[in-house]
């Protein structure tokens, strides 16, 4: 049984059941029709994923796993804040003319700064510390610039990753400030699972746990009847997630380097709206 889907449906209960509406505040997101989008939440919301026992991902509905990579691939890999880079077109309502979501996301990583060890990005930064300097307390990634979030056409929802190494194995924690349970979720959790896989296999280390700290975790109004649907379908087994063992370069992973085995969930016939 999918430990992933008993999570997120024991959040998802949990935020119906003890959350809190937001329908008396004004709110800035709207649906396409241009009524507020309102939510009920909780705060504060921890979830930890241990890879060494499955890969985290829904049964109970489906997950666009090789689409979950791509934009990956797009924010840490190609450094990206342009949609043109990328193979799907869930960042458009974001982007400008140009294509560009702003200072935003893959940006953000792409900046440099001076260390007495030479430039780094911050992802090569990562990348160096987990070869070179694996007991460091201080491999992490920020994505929230304050200096930069006027530029920003949405600001970073997840936005941090702090990357541990205890003996032979790689943790890491998610931090996100603002999580849309339904449409977002179990697409950040695949993520940075994933992401995990990479630095872990390219650093000659095994990936280990995942803990996922959402400070806003909501379900919108308009979910509600999609989300309740979905937590009555049946908890399948959890897939096994196939990585290319020849990749050791970090820059050299493509889509096609990763494939889920077994992967079997229920179709979901409503078509999710979007809050913007």
């Amino acid at each position: 049984m999918s430990k992933a889907d008993e999570l997120f449906i024991a959040n998802c209960k949990d935020i119906m059941e003890n959350g809190v509406w937001d329908t008396d505040l004004p709110v800035r997101p709207r649906w396409e029709d241009g009524a507020p989008a309102h939510t009920v939440k909780k705060f504060g919301i921890v979830n930890r994923y241990n890879l060494q026992e499955e890969f985290p991902i829904l049964t109970i509905r489906r997950t666009a796993f090789r689409s979950c990579v791509d934009e990956l691939l797009w924010i840490w890999q190609k450094k990206s804040n342009n949609v043109r880079d990328l193979n799907s077109h869930i960042w458009d309502s974001w982007a400008d003319e140009s294509g560009s979501i702003g200072k935003a996301y893959g940006y953000q990583l792409a900046q440099k700064s001076v260390y007495k060890e030479g430039e780094f990005d911050q992802v090569d930064r990562v990348l160096y510390d987990l070869k070179h300097n694996p007991a460091s307390r201080r491999i992490m990634t920020n994505l929230y610039n304050f200096r930069d979030l006027h530029e920003m056409n949405l600001y970073p929802c997840a936005y941090s990753m702090t990357f541990n190494v205890s003996g032979d194995t790689l943790n890491g924690i998610l931090n996100q400030r603002s999580n849309d349970m339904l449409t977002a979720n179990n697409w950040n959790v695949a993520q940075y699972a994933v992401l995990l896989v990479m630095f872990a296999q390219v650093s000659g280390l095994k990936a280990g746990e995942l803990v996922h700290v959402i400070a806003d975790a909501h379900l919108y109004d308009r979910h509600l009847p999609i989300v309740k649907e979905i937590l009555g379908n049946p908890i399948k087994p959890a897939p096994k997630l196939v990585v290319d063992p020849s990749v050791k370069n970090f820059y050299e992973f493509t889509v096609d380097s990763f494939a889920l085995e077994n992967y079997e969930y229920s179709p979901l016939a409503a078509k999710i709206p979007v809050a913007i």
